[in-house]
């Protein structure tokens, strides 16, 4: 009797052990295979979600209708240098002295209001030194310059980013930067925007206080008395102070500035 009650005992221990064994091991399984494909999800999602509060921090207006494109001006000039760091001169690597922007843009393709990050476009910057010169511009003297001009592609993320100094004013302009986006297919370009970027005008004056901005006075123009930051946009969307939606968001960081732009692109672009 003592042997079949002890036979009687050892099928229930089994048992429970079996059970807790195999808990742990589906436990261990879900543990393995989970986390690889959890963490893929989650890092793609905040990937997403970065990437959606970028748009929106644009109005609701540029995210239905695009960031407005204003004139290209007379200075741009194309093949310029493939670089982050557009200060110097490839000449003969002399270095534009002022205060240091370091200027982020990020290019959405928008469809309906959603925003898709633009990859493996072009974009170009250009745009006066401190003292309201710019390069590449034979009636100013800088015939086979090419400070502060260059391009970047934009990334997986589309974003491009450019190492340059805070922008001098010249006769009649407000301060600001020149701004393309192209995409090519082969050879073929299959889409242009173009526009400018504009800055606070309390901060233009701060910027003109120091050297060697201060060498060429304080700024005469202010935003509100730029032609064509109050002007129409030149492709319709607005049609007055269009470079109100043109706005750079700045951060001072030390004697630096960080500035992002959004550039807002409709799904579908005309070609230029």
């Amino acid at each position: 009797m003592v042997f079949k009650a002890h036979d009687q005992k050892i099928p229930k221990s089994i048992c429970v052990i079996a059970i807790i064994c195999s808990s742990l091991v589906l436990s261990y399984i879900s543990f393995v295979k989970l986390p690889k494909s959890f963490a893929e999800t989650t890092s793609s999602a905040q990937k997403s979600t970065s990437t959606d509060m970028t748009c929106a921090l644009a109005s609701t207006s540029i995210r239905l209708k695009g960031t407005p494109q204003q004139t290209e001006g007379p200075y741009f000039v194309d093949g310029m240098p493939d670089r982050s760091d557009i200060r110097s001169d490839p000449s003969d690597a002399t270095m534009q002295q002022g205060i240091p922007l370091h200027l982020i843009i990020h290019v959405f393709d928008v469809d309906n209001g959603s925003c898709i990050p633009l990859k493996g476009a072009r974009v170009d910057i250009w745009h006066a030194n401190s003292q309201g010169i710019y390069s590449a511009v034979n009636d100013l003297g800088t015939t086979g310059k090419k400070f502060l001009r260059g391009y970047q592609i934009t990334d997986n993320n589309g974003t491009v980013r450019f190492t340059t100094i805070y922008p001098g004013w010249y006769q009649g302009r407000t301060i600001h930067i020149h701004d393309k986006v192209r995409t090519f297919n082969g050879l073929e370009k299959t889409m242009e925007w173009t526009s400018q970027i504009y800055f606070d005008n309390s901060i233009n004056q701060q910027v003109h206080t120091e050297l060697p901005y201060s060498n060429h006075g304080p700024p005469q123009t202010s935003n509100e008395e730029d032609g064509i930051y109050t002007g129409p946009s030149t492709d319709g969307l607005m049609q007055r102070n269009s470079g109100e939606e043109l706005m750079v968001h700045l951060i001072k960081e030390g004697h630096s500035f960080i500035g992002t732009f959004n550039i807002l692109l409709h799904s579908v672009q005309p070609k230029q």
